[in-house]
């Protein structure tokens, strides 16, 4: 057997592993979820008419304020879902488990592989069940088959960004509890973009960094491409962002892994 289908057996063996430790522990999976499904049930049923009324027809795109909404509800959905996954790693940091890894005959990037796979699968699992959610309330997207396939490769790819940088987090803290903490950022940032209101509505210090942090454009990407509204450069920039917190995150992650201490 080849080094690369070694590296592929226990890959699926580390992703089997995450799988089942997110069963044993639901309730970490379940908070994921909930929060992104409380915003979306909370901004589209309790604050929605008022934030409507607030906002212009062009501000809208002419759609419905459910359709601006849902797109950074998708995004909430994966910071979610990254810091479930940096608290995790850290658990298992602070448990010896990754440390046992390393000593055994396994491959060394199967650990985080399969820690990265399991975190995305449940991602996109539950970004479906929102979408579903949102369409029950109203949500009525226009993309054509091309705009959903764009849409979901887009989201895929800011998920294994997100999730990156969270196993960094999780290999870096020193608790479970820090962890949660550093991967917070994931979670605030979304409140400072055109998630929920267009940036032009903000104050001019906060406007600036609404439109020039990392999510907007990926919030604006997916936004025209569900729902038709204008894209600009956003699908460019978005790529762009998602690459290079990718990049960043993978690298940080496998310089912690590479310098643990081995029990």
């Amino acid at each position: 057997m080849s080094t690369a289908a070694y590296a592929l057996r226990d890959s699926r063996t580390m992703l089997r592993r995450d799988l089942r430790h997110a069963l044993s522990y639901p309730m970490m999976a379940i908070s994921g979820l909930a929060v992104p499904l409380l915003f979306l049930l909370l901004f589209a049923g309790v604050f929605g008419h008022t934030l409507r009324a607030g906002l212009s027809t062009a501000a809208l795109a002419g759609g419905h304020y459910i359709d601006y909404l849902v797109p950074g509800i998708l995004l909430m959905t994966a910071c979610s879902a990254a810091e479930t996954t940096a608290v995790g790693v850290s658990t298992d940091m602070t448990e010896g488990i990754v440390q046992r890894f390393r000593t055994m005959a396994i491959s060394r990037a199967s650990v985080l592989t399969g820690q990265v796979l399991g975190s995305a699968l449940r991602t996109l699992a539950s970004s479906a069940l929102v979408v579903g959610v949102a369409i029950a309330l109203g949500f009525r997207p226009t993309a054509s088959p091309v705009g959903w396939l764009a849409a979901t490769g887009l989201f895929a790819l800011l998920t294994l960004a997100v999730t990156w940088l969270a196993i960094a987090f999780g290999l870096f803290a020193k608790t479970p509890a820090g962890a949660n903490s550093l991967a917070l950022i994931l979670v605030v940032l979304p409140f400072i973009s055109s998630a929920f209101v267009p940036t032009a509505s903000m104050p001019a210090g906060v406007r600036w960094f609404a439109q020039n942090q990392p999510f907007t454009p990926v919030i604006q990407a997916l936004r025209g491409l569900l729902t038709g509204s204008p894209i600009g450069h956003a699908a460019v920039i978005a790529v762009i962002w998602c690459g290079a917190i990718g990049v960043v995150g993978y690298l940080w992650a496998r310089a912690r892994y590479d310098h643990l201490p081995v029990r």
